[in-house]
Protein backbone atom coordinates (compact mmCIF):
# COMPACT_ATOMS: atom_id res chain seq x y z
CA UNK A 1 0.00 0.00 0.00
CA UNK A 2 1.28 3.51 -1.20
CA UNK A 3 1.23 5.61 1.93
CA UNK A 4 0.17 9.20 2.12
CA UNK A 5 2.37 12.40 3.40
CA UNK A 6 0.34 15.30 4.98
CA UNK A 7 2.46 18.80 3.91
CA UNK A 8 2.78 21.91 5.60
CA UNK A 9 3.70 24.73 3.52
CA UNK A 10 5.27 27.75 3.47
CA UNK A 11 3.76 31.17 2.64
CA UNK A 12 5.45 34.10 0.60
CA UNK A 13 4.07 37.61 1.91
CA UNK A 14 4.63 39.51 -1.36
CA UNK A 15 3.30 43.12 -1.27
CA UNK A 16 1.07 41.98 -4.37
CA UNK A 17 -0.74 39.02 -2.08
CA UNK A 18 -4.35 39.01 -0.94
CA UNK A 19 -4.47 39.32 2.91
CA UNK A 20 -7.65 37.18 2.56
CA UNK A 21 -7.80 34.39 -0.36
CA UNK A 22 -5.33 32.20 1.03
CA UNK A 23 -6.37 32.31 4.83
CA UNK A 24 -9.79 31.57 3.75
CA UNK A 25 -9.20 28.85 1.39
CA UNK A 26 -6.17 27.29 4.36
CA UNK A 27 -8.86 28.26 7.31
CA UNK A 28 -6.56 30.00 9.27
CA UNK A 29 -6.82 33.76 11.09
CA UNK A 30 -4.67 36.64 9.60
CA UNK A 31 -4.32 38.49 12.38
CA UNK A 32 -1.86 41.01 10.98
CA UNK A 33 -3.97 41.44 7.70
CA UNK A 34 -0.61 40.66 6.21
CA UNK A 35 -0.76 40.40 2.02
CA UNK A 36 -0.79 36.29 1.31
CA UNK A 37 0.42 35.76 -2.07
CA UNK A 38 1.57 32.14 -2.92
CA UNK A 39 1.99 29.01 -0.87
CA UNK A 40 4.37 26.98 -2.10
CA UNK A 41 4.31 23.06 -2.38
CA UNK A 42 7.62 21.42 -2.81
CA UNK A 43 11.02 20.97 -2.16
CA UNK A 44 12.46 24.37 -3.48
CA UNK A 45 15.30 25.72 -1.35
CA UNK A 46 13.58 28.96 -0.98
CA UNK A 47 10.41 27.73 0.79
CA UNK A 48 10.07 23.79 1.06
CA UNK A 49 7.28 21.67 2.26
CA UNK A 50 7.59 19.85 5.29
CA UNK A 51 6.53 16.71 6.04
CA UNK A 52 4.38 16.29 8.94
CA UNK A 53 4.97 13.42 11.61
CA UNK A 54 1.97 11.45 12.04
CA UNK A 55 2.24 7.76 13.95
CA UNK A 56 -0.08 6.41 11.31
CA UNK A 57 2.02 7.19 8.54
CA UNK A 58 5.39 6.12 10.23
CA UNK A 59 6.86 9.22 10.11
CA UNK A 60 7.32 9.75 13.76
CA UNK A 61 10.36 7.50 13.04
CA UNK A 62 12.34 10.86 11.91
CA UNK A 63 13.39 13.87 14.37
CA UNK A 64 10.97 16.21 14.18
CA UNK A 65 9.50 17.51 10.55
CA UNK A 66 11.95 16.94 7.52
CA UNK A 67 11.81 19.07 4.80
CA UNK A 68 9.96 17.16 1.29
CA UNK A 69 13.37 17.34 0.12
CA UNK A 70 15.34 15.32 2.91
CA UNK A 71 12.11 12.90 2.92
CA UNK A 72 12.58 12.20 -0.47
CA UNK A 73 15.72 12.15 -0.53
CA UNK A 74 16.03 14.54 -3.45
CA UNK A 75 14.55 17.31 -5.29
CA UNK A 76 11.18 16.95 -6.61
CA UNK A 77 11.21 18.24 -10.45
CA UNK A 78 8.70 20.79 -10.11
CA UNK A 79 7.12 23.69 -8.02
CA UNK A 80 3.25 23.88 -6.80
CA UNK A 81 1.63 27.01 -5.68
CA UNK A 82 -1.42 28.28 -4.76
CA UNK A 83 -1.91 31.96 -6.13
CA UNK A 84 -3.58 35.20 -3.96
CA UNK A 85 -3.35 38.42 -6.50
CA UNK A 86 -4.85 41.41 -5.37
CA UNK A 87 -2.28 44.05 -7.24
CA UNK A 88 -0.84 43.26 -10.51
CA UNK A 89 2.38 41.35 -10.53
CA UNK A 90 5.61 42.53 -12.54
CA UNK A 91 5.55 41.69 -16.38
CA UNK A 92 8.27 38.62 -16.86
CA UNK A 93 9.57 36.01 -19.06
CA UNK A 94 11.09 32.69 -17.67
CA UNK A 95 14.42 31.45 -20.14
CA UNK A 96 14.56 27.90 -21.67
CA UNK A 97 16.73 25.25 -20.22
CA UNK A 98 19.33 26.57 -22.69
CA UNK A 99 19.51 30.47 -21.56
CA UNK A 100 19.15 29.28 -18.02
CA UNK A 101 22.15 27.42 -17.67
CA UNK A 102 23.90 30.10 -19.30
CA UNK A 103 22.85 32.90 -17.38
CA UNK A 104 22.94 30.92 -14.19
CA UNK A 105 27.08 30.16 -14.61
CA UNK A 106 27.99 33.46 -16.42
CA UNK A 107 26.47 35.25 -12.74
CA UNK A 108 28.06 32.93 -11.25
CA UNK A 109 31.62 33.78 -13.00
CA UNK A 110 30.64 37.03 -12.27
CA UNK A 111 30.20 36.83 -8.65
CA UNK A 112 27.20 37.73 -7.96
CA UNK A 113 25.35 36.69 -4.84
CA UNK A 114 21.94 35.13 -4.76
CA UNK A 115 20.68 37.86 -2.44
CA UNK A 116 22.08 40.41 -5.11
CA UNK A 117 19.28 42.55 -6.53
CA UNK A 118 20.94 42.62 -9.51
CA UNK A 119 20.59 38.71 -10.15
CA UNK A 120 18.52 37.28 -12.65
CA UNK A 121 19.11 33.78 -12.43
CA UNK A 122 19.07 31.88 -9.28
CA UNK A 123 19.50 28.27 -10.79
CA UNK A 124 20.32 26.78 -13.94
CA UNK A 125 17.14 25.35 -14.79
CA UNK A 126 14.19 26.49 -16.82
CA UNK A 127 10.96 27.41 -15.67
CA UNK A 128 7.76 26.44 -17.84
CA UNK A 129 4.34 26.64 -16.11
CA UNK A 130 0.63 26.30 -16.22
CA UNK A 131 -1.86 28.65 -14.04
CA UNK A 132 -5.26 27.04 -13.20
CA UNK A 133 -8.30 29.49 -12.02
CA UNK A 134 -10.36 28.63 -8.81
CA UNK A 135 -11.90 32.30 -8.91
CA UNK A 136 -12.04 34.21 -12.32
CA UNK A 137 -8.25 35.12 -12.87
CA UNK A 138 -7.74 38.17 -15.11
CA UNK A 139 -3.79 37.97 -16.52
CA UNK A 140 -2.00 39.23 -19.59
CA UNK A 141 0.24 36.81 -21.73
CA UNK A 142 1.65 36.94 -24.85
CA UNK A 143 2.32 39.64 -27.57
CA UNK A 144 -0.98 40.75 -29.40
CA UNK A 145 -0.89 40.53 -33.21
CA UNK A 146 0.66 43.38 -35.28
CA UNK A 147 -2.35 44.97 -36.66
CA UNK A 148 -4.03 44.99 -33.47
CA UNK A 149 -1.02 46.84 -31.52
CA UNK A 150 -0.80 49.58 -34.66
CA UNK A 151 -4.32 49.90 -34.22
CA UNK A 152 -4.50 50.41 -30.46
CA UNK A 153 -1.50 52.90 -30.88
CA UNK A 154 -3.30 54.56 -34.17
CA UNK A 155 -6.38 54.96 -31.69
CA UNK A 156 -4.28 56.70 -29.42
CA UNK A 157 -2.72 59.33 -31.07
CA UNK A 158 -6.33 60.00 -32.59
CA UNK A 159 -7.60 60.49 -28.86
CA UNK A 160 -4.40 62.15 -27.66
CA UNK A 161 -2.61 64.05 -30.78
CA UNK A 162 -0.09 65.75 -28.43
CA UNK A 163 1.42 62.32 -28.13
CA UNK A 164 2.00 61.21 -31.50
CA UNK A 165 5.69 62.18 -31.55
CA UNK A 166 6.23 59.09 -29.26
CA UNK A 167 3.96 56.61 -30.75
CA UNK A 168 4.78 57.61 -34.17
CA UNK A 169 8.32 55.45 -34.19
CA UNK A 170 6.31 52.75 -32.43
CA UNK A 171 3.98 52.81 -35.66
CA UNK A 172 6.78 52.36 -38.02
CA UNK A 173 8.56 49.33 -35.66
CA UNK A 174 5.17 47.36 -36.69
CA UNK A 175 6.56 47.40 -40.50
CA UNK A 176 9.87 45.14 -38.94
CA UNK A 177 9.89 41.27 -38.88
CA UNK A 178 9.22 41.01 -35.25
CA UNK A 179 7.91 43.39 -32.10
CA UNK A 180 11.85 43.48 -31.15
CA UNK A 181 12.11 46.64 -32.81
CA UNK A 182 8.71 47.70 -31.31
CA UNK A 183 10.28 46.95 -27.56
CA UNK A 184 13.51 48.24 -27.84
CA UNK A 185 12.04 51.75 -29.35
CA UNK A 186 9.57 51.96 -26.53
CA UNK A 187 11.97 50.91 -23.52
CA UNK A 188 14.24 53.40 -24.66
CA UNK A 189 11.83 56.58 -24.29
CA UNK A 190 13.82 59.16 -22.25
CA UNK A 191 12.19 60.44 -18.76
CA UNK A 192 10.85 63.10 -19.91
CA UNK A 193 9.36 61.30 -23.00
CA UNK A 194 7.57 58.99 -20.58
CA UNK A 195 6.35 61.53 -17.64
CA UNK A 196 4.85 63.62 -20.45
CA UNK A 197 3.24 60.64 -22.16
CA UNK A 198 1.86 59.92 -18.80
CA UNK A 199 0.39 63.04 -17.80
CA UNK A 200 -1.89 62.51 -20.49
CA UNK A 201 -2.80 58.71 -19.99
CA UNK A 202 -3.92 59.66 -16.68
CA UNK A 203 -6.48 62.44 -17.52
CA UNK A 204 -7.91 61.02 -20.37
CA UNK A 205 -10.90 59.34 -20.93
CA UNK A 206 -10.90 57.14 -23.99
CA UNK A 207 -14.29 56.22 -25.28
CA UNK A 208 -15.14 52.66 -25.91
CA UNK A 209 -13.78 52.16 -29.66
CA UNK A 210 -12.52 48.68 -31.40
CA UNK A 211 -9.31 48.88 -31.08
CA UNK A 212 -9.17 49.89 -27.48
CA UNK A 213 -11.39 48.93 -24.62
CA UNK A 214 -12.74 49.92 -21.92
CA UNK A 215 -10.99 47.22 -19.55
CA UNK A 216 -7.36 47.82 -21.37
CA UNK A 217 -7.59 51.95 -21.13
CA UNK A 218 -8.63 51.41 -17.64
CA UNK A 219 -5.60 49.12 -16.99
CA UNK A 220 -3.45 51.96 -18.71
CA UNK A 221 -4.49 54.53 -16.94
CA UNK A 222 -4.30 52.19 -13.15
CA UNK A 223 -0.68 51.42 -14.27
CA UNK A 224 0.47 55.02 -15.02
CA UNK A 225 -0.75 56.12 -11.90
CA UNK A 226 1.28 53.20 -10.46
CA UNK A 227 4.03 53.67 -12.41
CA UNK A 228 4.69 57.19 -14.08
CA UNK A 229 7.84 56.55 -15.74
CA UNK A 230 7.59 52.94 -16.96
CA UNK A 231 7.00 52.41 -20.70
CA UNK A 232 4.83 49.09 -19.41
CA UNK A 233 2.35 51.09 -18.84
CA UNK A 234 1.24 51.11 -22.29
CA UNK A 235 1.10 46.80 -21.55
CA UNK A 236 -2.34 46.43 -22.13
CA UNK A 237 -2.47 47.69 -25.69
CA UNK A 238 0.72 45.25 -26.52
CA UNK A 239 -0.33 42.06 -24.54
CA UNK A 240 -2.95 39.99 -24.76
CA UNK A 241 -5.49 40.49 -21.67
CA UNK A 242 -7.82 37.81 -21.13
CA UNK A 243 -10.07 36.32 -17.95
CA UNK A 244 -9.36 32.24 -17.15
CA UNK A 245 -13.19 31.35 -15.38
CA UNK A 246 -12.68 28.96 -12.43
CA UNK A 247 -10.81 25.45 -13.91
CA UNK A 248 -9.74 27.19 -17.14
CA UNK A 249 -6.04 26.61 -17.21
CA UNK A 250 -3.17 28.20 -19.57
CA UNK A 251 0.24 27.27 -20.43
CA UNK A 252 2.96 29.53 -20.60
CA UNK A 253 6.40 28.68 -22.32
CA UNK A 254 9.35 30.01 -22.10
CA UNK A 255 10.58 33.31 -23.35
CA UNK A 256 6.46 34.55 -23.21
CA UNK A 257 6.00 38.02 -21.67
CA UNK A 258 3.14 37.80 -18.78
CA UNK A 259 1.36 39.49 -15.91
CA UNK A 260 -1.07 38.59 -13.50
CA UNK A 261 -3.08 40.90 -12.59
CA UNK A 262 -6.00 39.18 -10.40
CA UNK A 263 -7.64 36.17 -9.25
CA UNK A 264 -7.32 33.10 -7.22
CA UNK A 265 -5.45 29.29 -8.48
CA UNK A 266 -2.74 27.36 -8.53
CA UNK A 267 0.16 27.40 -10.27
CA UNK A 268 2.58 24.43 -11.22
CA UNK A 269 5.92 24.69 -12.70
CA UNK A 270 9.61 23.46 -13.40
CA UNK A 271 11.49 23.54 -9.81
CA UNK A 272 13.10 27.07 -10.95
CA UNK A 273 12.66 30.34 -9.62
CA UNK A 274 14.13 32.27 -12.44
CA UNK A 275 12.61 35.75 -13.45
CA UNK A 276 13.42 38.05 -15.93
CA UNK A 277 10.99 41.39 -15.46
CA UNK A 278 9.80 43.56 -17.95
CA UNK A 279 7.91 46.48 -15.73
CA UNK A 280 5.13 47.23 -13.48
CA UNK A 281 7.51 46.57 -10.28
CA UNK A 282 10.50 48.44 -8.18
CA UNK A 283 12.66 45.38 -8.30
CA UNK A 284 15.32 45.01 -10.80
CA UNK A 285 14.60 45.10 -14.60
CA UNK A 286 17.49 43.91 -16.81
CA UNK A 287 15.64 44.76 -20.36
CA UNK A 288 18.93 44.24 -22.30
CA UNK A 289 18.83 40.39 -20.82
CA UNK A 290 15.39 39.93 -21.49
CA UNK A 291 15.12 40.61 -24.87
CA UNK A 292 17.94 37.78 -25.00
CA UNK A 293 15.54 35.81 -23.97
CA UNK A 294 12.00 36.83 -25.25
CA UNK A 295 9.71 35.67 -28.13
CA UNK A 296 8.41 38.42 -29.72
CA UNK A 297 5.91 36.74 -32.04
CA UNK A 298 2.73 37.43 -31.84
CA UNK A 299 1.08 34.69 -29.52
CA UNK A 300 -1.91 34.16 -27.70
CA UNK A 301 -1.48 31.05 -25.47
CA UNK A 302 -4.24 28.48 -25.62
CA UNK A 303 -7.00 28.53 -23.21
CA UNK A 304 -7.85 25.06 -21.63
CA UNK A 305 -11.20 23.86 -20.69
CA UNK A 306 -12.39 21.29 -18.82
CA UNK A 307 -14.99 18.75 -19.50
CA UNK A 308 -17.49 18.60 -16.58
CA UNK A 309 -18.67 15.29 -17.17
CA UNK A 310 -15.02 13.47 -16.40
CA UNK A 311 -13.78 13.02 -13.08
CA UNK A 312 -10.06 13.55 -14.48
CA UNK A 313 -8.83 15.82 -16.25
CA UNK A 314 -5.06 16.61 -16.95
CA UNK A 315 -4.08 19.82 -18.35
CA UNK A 316 -2.03 19.70 -21.21
CA UNK A 317 1.99 21.31 -20.68
CA UNK A 318 4.58 20.34 -23.36
CA UNK A 319 7.57 19.71 -21.07
CA UNK A 320 8.88 16.53 -18.86
CA UNK A 321 8.82 17.66 -15.71
CA UNK A 322 4.95 17.71 -14.71
CA UNK A 323 1.51 17.52 -15.35
CA UNK A 324 -1.34 19.30 -14.17
CA UNK A 325 -4.28 17.22 -13.19
CA UNK A 326 -7.97 18.15 -11.82
CA UNK A 327 -9.89 15.28 -10.11
CA UNK A 328 -13.04 15.44 -8.93
CA UNK A 329 -14.69 12.59 -6.30
CA UNK A 330 -18.28 11.44 -6.06
CA UNK A 331 -20.59 8.24 -6.18
CA UNK A 332 -17.83 6.18 -7.31
CA UNK A 333 -14.47 5.27 -6.02
CA UNK A 334 -11.46 7.22 -8.21
CA UNK A 335 -8.51 4.75 -8.63
CA UNK A 336 -4.80 7.28 -8.26
CA UNK A 337 -2.42 4.89 -10.58
CA UNK A 338 0.74 6.14 -8.81
CA UNK A 339 3.91 5.40 -10.85
CA UNK A 340 5.80 9.48 -10.59
CA UNK A 341 5.67 11.51 -7.06
CA UNK A 342 3.21 13.68 -6.51
CA UNK A 343 1.51 16.56 -4.49
CA UNK A 344 -1.89 16.76 -4.08
CA UNK A 345 -4.03 19.87 -2.45
CA UNK A 346 -7.91 19.57 -1.81
CA UNK A 347 -9.61 22.84 -2.82
CA UNK A 348 -13.44 21.74 -1.92
CA UNK A 349 -14.95 19.12 0.22
CA UNK A 350 -13.26 15.90 2.07
CA UNK A 351 -10.98 13.28 0.47
CA UNK A 352 -10.75 9.66 2.10
CA UNK A 353 -7.25 7.76 0.65
CA UNK A 354 -6.47 4.75 2.25
CA UNK A 355 -6.11 5.11 5.82
CA UNK A 356 -6.20 9.13 5.36
CA UNK A 357 -9.03 12.00 4.92
CA UNK A 358 -7.81 15.44 4.30
CA UNK A 359 -10.45 18.65 3.93
CA UNK A 360 -10.38 21.70 1.88
CA UNK A 361 -6.89 23.47 2.03
CA UNK A 362 -4.64 20.54 3.19
CA UNK A 363 -2.02 18.86 1.00
CA UNK A 364 -0.44 15.84 0.97
CA UNK A 365 2.44 14.22 -0.66
CA UNK A 366 2.16 10.73 -2.60
CA UNK A 367 5.78 8.74 -2.82
CA UNK A 368 6.78 6.76 -6.30
CA UNK A 369 5.22 3.35 -6.24
CA UNK A 370 7.21 0.32 -5.07
CA UNK A 371 6.10 -1.39 -7.91
CA UNK A 372 3.55 -1.48 -10.81
CA UNK A 373 0.27 -2.73 -9.39
CA UNK A 374 0.96 0.25 -5.93
CA UNK A 375 -2.85 1.44 -6.49
CA UNK A 376 -4.79 4.38 -4.16
CA UNK A 377 -8.50 4.57 -4.03
CA UNK A 378 -9.95 8.12 -3.76
CA UNK A 379 -13.29 8.31 -2.74
CA UNK A 380 -15.75 10.97 -1.07
CA UNK A 381 -16.98 14.26 -2.51
CA UNK A 382 -14.11 16.08 -3.64
CA UNK A 383 -12.21 18.35 -5.63
CA UNK A 384 -8.64 18.58 -5.68
CA UNK A 385 -5.72 19.25 -8.09
CA UNK A 386 -2.52 17.00 -8.71
CA UNK A 387 0.86 17.96 -9.19
CA UNK A 388 2.09 14.62 -10.97
CA UNK A 389 6.05 14.30 -11.93
CA UNK A 390 5.09 12.47 -15.27
CA UNK A 391 2.97 13.64 -18.10
CA UNK A 392 0.23 11.24 -18.57
CA UNK A 393 -1.67 8.43 -16.55
CA UNK A 394 -4.37 5.94 -18.04
CA UNK A 395 -7.50 7.55 -16.17
CA UNK A 396 -6.11 10.88 -17.47
CA UNK A 397 -8.67 12.52 -19.90
CA UNK A 398 -6.72 16.34 -21.50
CA UNK A 399 -8.37 19.37 -21.39
CA UNK A 400 -9.42 20.78 -24.30
CA UNK A 401 -7.90 24.07 -26.06
CA UNK A 402 -9.63 27.06 -27.28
Amino acid sequence: MTELYKLRNQIKHYEWGSPELIPRFLGIHNEKNVPCAEMWMGSHASAPSHVVPDENAGVHLLKGTVTLEEFTDGELPFLFKLLAVEKPLSIQAHPNKEQAAEGFKRENAEGLTFKSPRRNYRDGNHKPEIMCAITPFKLMAGFRKKNEIYASLETLIKIIPQVKEIITPLLRAMNTDTLAVFFRILFGLSDLQKEYLCSFLIKTDVPDTDAISPEQWKYVRSFSTQYPFDPAILSPLYLNLFTLLPFQAVYIPAGVLHSYISGFGVELMANSDNVLRGGLTPKHVDIPELMNIVNFNSYMPPVFTVDDSSPWIRYPAPCDEFSLNLIRGGAEKIIFPVSGQAICLVTEGELHAGNCSFKKGESFFIPSARDNNAVLDFSGNFSLFAAIAEKNSANMKSASGG
